[in-house]
């Protein structure tokens, strides 16, 4: 793929097709993203916040400090991607500057628990963003994910919803979760599900189930093991970051 070609972007804001970046590592070289995945730039710097919050080492202090300031970095990046369209507003000096807004509102959905992590980020940069919440745990039973809670506003079907959960591993909950939003008027190509670490596996399950859906992750690691734990993982990111280890 040209360079040229990797800058183009559909109505959407999707790319149309990305090559695999060397962040993927540990994936084989044939690997190739789904196409409704977008994998936040690389840095020195978030590769190096990556680096702490992976490190078995940190505290839950410094876990909590970079886990925060890799999440707004995360939601910056899934905020380029939004729709918008052109308007042009009037500067101090008497000249109109062409800019643009979103043609939606935005509404932030945090899967329970950990996805609650995400929400300074998200204040931080939305001040006035509408937060809903939705709770899937594991039925022990089916061991299939069970919707036990939701709270989300009454006009969600007019804005975009960004679905936050640090991990995706197999999808269960992210696919329980997406459902709940679509059957609560939501487009599908109105959800944005955003997440630190992902993995293969996770991946091709959103994009089977719902590939109008954006998927905005961190960094992709290399596979689910036996357990479906994400390999290298960091660990179970809900209890890091609230001290339940």
């Amino acid at each position: 793929m040209s360079a040229e070609n990797s800058n183009k972007r559909p109505a959407n804001g999707l790319p149309e097709g990305q090559p695999v970046a060397k962040k993927l590592r540990g994936l084989p070289e044939t690997y190739v993203l789904p196409p409704n995945v977008i994998v936040m730039r690389e840095t020195m710097q978030t590769r190096g916040m990556f680096t702490i919050i992976r490190d078995e080492k940190t505290t839950h202090q410094d876990f909590v400090f970079y886990f925060d300031r890799l999440s707004r970095l995360l939601i910056e990046e899934a905020l380029s991607y939004l729709p918008a369209e052109e308007v042009d507003v009037m500067t101090p000096t008497g000249e109109a500057y062409p800019g643009i807004r979103w043609t939606r509102n935005l509404c932030g959905v945090p899967i329970i628990r950990a996805g609650e992590a995400f929400e300074i980020a998200l204040r931080g940069i939305l001040r006035d963003c509408v937060i809903g919440k939705i709770l899937i745990q594991r039925d022990e039973e089916t061991t299939l994910p069970k919707l036990f809670y939701s709270k989300l506003p009454k006009d969600i079907s007019e804005r975009t919803v960004l679905l936050l959960d640090p991990m995706l591993a197999t999808g269960g909950s992210a696919k329980a979760a997406i459902q709940v939003l679509i059957d609560s008027g939501v487009a599908e190509d109105s959800i944005m599900f955003i997440n630190l670490v992902s993995c293969p596996e996770g991946l091709q399950a959103i994009y089977e189930a719902y590939p109008k859906v954006c998927v905005v992750t961190g960094e992709v690691d290399r596979q689910l093991n036996e357990r479906a734990y994400i390999m290298p993982g960091l660990g179970d990111a809900g209890d890091r970051y609230m001290g339940t280890e």
